[in-house]
């Protein structure tokens, strides 16, 4: 249970309340936050974890004596617990630069900081983390000291975070906007720092089982073998054939027609389980007996009572389980939470989702009421959990309606409806339609201080047949992100860009999970919510969208 100690000397109130309040747990997964001021506190922490880390922000030094007080108590701290000093904190304390092993300059403008981490200390990281803050400069860097963190200033590489292994001292020379606090990668680059000054070694690299290998088992194997930290070692489908696919991705891969051959399998640790939606409990509840940790694909399960057996039977054999929600990256979504969250629009307090056309369904279990769960299920399991994530208060009823008018040679509905009320009295509405031959926009969000829209788009990829004659093929509206505009109070609108998604955003978090304990964007409990709310609706829709509460 790793600990993040902070210990301060800060005038300003602003910095005091942003690094005292970051959302350490949510983010980088520290179990206790032990804030404190420096001064007056007791020195010795010897009961915390091995992997706790320990940050010192000062922001000013009134006299000699205050300042021997602070060293000595940062001297103490060091003992027990790997210590970084923040932001100004080296420059106001003289004493400790030799410790340290960094004497420092001047600080830098504002500005767009690139941070490097050196290899092994963010394994998992593509690219720089971009962080708007000034930069203290370091002058000199003693040769004893580990550099654990770079930025380019004027096409220099200089240290921005250090490690002193003989004083148990380092610096993290920024911080000095209380912003930066807020930046989820930031704190999480911090536990990473902690790991790091521990010199804990990253464990063994986690051995992934595919129990079922369709389209969406080759994603998930293509991710594990692209991700540090995970390996792809077992494969299991009834088609050998599938499993031949496999091999494709790592050609040593164990193979097996019989699943419960993958979970005996001693050289698995995790399994992903990439079966229809109603064997995902069963599954999960046998990988668990069988010491595995457990990924589930979305829906975790079609009830919230076997979502909750599945999180008991995780708790009670220390098992971590996850479920895929893989659309929490997608590009357009993240501009549309990174505006909600900045309180761009204001309070947001009535969204709608839409996804569909004029088509028919596909004629596979997708379609089956009785295997998926039924519509709301297949594609709610995106959209809902979005929803959610945008209005995460307490639900008070859910009511739904659904639509069986077209396509009778398949069980799920054509057309459904699904409507959120909360407690406050906010309104989220996801619509998913194969009936719909004049679509909405993906995105209509109303806030007290402006809206945002995000409309599909018609891509076409254009080729070249065989004999070079043109072909094109059209995506489905769902396989193109949205384009997303703010809409102003003024009549205004500005266009967003849509940055590329990240990467296999999901499987490296998982490694981040697994490896160093770093907390999953989405924890299980959260996908258990969005089961609750898909149950209760299918419960509404069938007594013609009477309010359900949720299970």
């Amino acid at each position: 249970m790793a600990t993040l100690v902070i210990r301060h000397h800060l005038e300003d109130a602003s910095a005091r309340e942003a690094i005292t309040s970051a959302d350490w747990a949510g983010a980088a997964g520290y179990a206790t936050l032990d804030p404190a001021p420096i001064l007056g506190t007791a020195a010795r922490h010897a009961d915390h974890a091995a992997t706790a880390l320990a940050l010192v922000l000062v922001d000013h030094v009134v006299s000699d004596g205050e300042a021997d007080d602070i060293e000595a108590a940062v001297r103490a701290l060091a003992e027990d617990v790997p210590t970084l000093l923040v932001g100004h904190s080296l420059s106001l304390l003289p004493n400790l630069v030799d410790p340290a092993g960094v004497t420092v300059g001047p600080w830098t403008p504002r500005h767009e900081v690139r941070l490097r981490p050196r290899p092994g200390v963010d394994p998992r990281r593509l690219g720089d983390l971009l962080v708007h803050d000034r930069l203290l400069v370091p002058d000199k860097v003693s040769d004893e000291v580990d550099v654990l963190v770079t930025a380019n200033l004027g096409f220099r590489d200089h240290p921005v975070a250090t490690w002193n292994p003989s004083s148990g001292i380092g610096t993290l020379l920024l911080g000095w906007d209380p912003a930066v606090w807020r930046e989820r990668e930031l704190l999480r680059l911090v536990r990473h720092l902690g790991h790091a000054a521990a010199a804990q070694p990253e464990a063994a690299e986690v051995r992934v089982g595919m129990l079922g290998y369709g389209a969406i088992g080759h994603e998930h194997a293509l991710a594990v073998q692209a991700v540090p930290g995970l390996a792809l070692a077992a494969v299991s489908d009834l088609d050998a054939g599938r499993v031949g696919l496999a091999r494709t991705v790592a050609a040593d891969v164990a193979g097996y027609t019989d699943s419960q051959k993958l979970l005996d399998d001693p050289t698995v640790d995790l399994v992903v389980v990439s079966t229809p939606p109603n064997s995902h409990a069963e599954w999960a509840r046998l990988a668990l007996d069988a010491g595995k940790h457990v990924g589930l694909e979305k829906p975790m399960a079609l009830t919230a009572a076997d979502c909750d057996d599945v999180l008991a039977h995780a708790d009670a054999v220390d098992r971590t389980v996850v479920v895929y929600q893989n659309r929490r990256f997608d590009p357009d979504y993240l501009v549309m939470r990174r505006l909600v969250m900045q309180g761009t629009i204001g309070e947001l307090f009535h969204v709608e989702a839409f996804v569909g056309g004029y088509a028919h369904p596909c004629n596979y279990w997708h379609s089956d009421a009785a295997v998926s769960g039924g519509a709301i299920f297949d594609w709610g399991s995106h959209y809902i959990d979005q929803l959610l994530d945008l209005m995460p208060g307490d639900v008070a009823a859910v009511t739904a309606a659904n639509h069986k008018r077209r396509w009778h040679d398949v069980t799920n509905a054509d057309h459904s409806r699904v409507t959120i009320h909360f407690t406050d009295g906010r309104e989220a509405h996801f619509i998913h339609s194969d009936l719909a031959a004049a679509p909405k926009p993906k995105w209509w969000a109303l806030g007290t201080d402006g809206a945002i829209r995000g409309d599909w788009r018609t891509e076409r990829v254009v080729g070249r047949s065989a004999i070079g004659t043109l072909t094109e093929d059209v995506l489905a509206l769902a396989d193109s992100p949205a384009t997303m505009s703010l809409h102003h109070p003024d009549g205004s609108v500005t266009a967003m860009a849509v940055p590329p998604a990240p990467a296999h955003a999901f499987h490296r978090e998982l490694a981040d999970h697994l490896l160093r304990g770093l907390p999953m964007t989405v924890p299980a409990t959260q996908s258990r919510r969005v089961v609750a709310v898909m149950e209760a609706a299918e419960r509404s829709a069938a007594a013609r969208s009477a309010p359900v509460a949720l299970p």
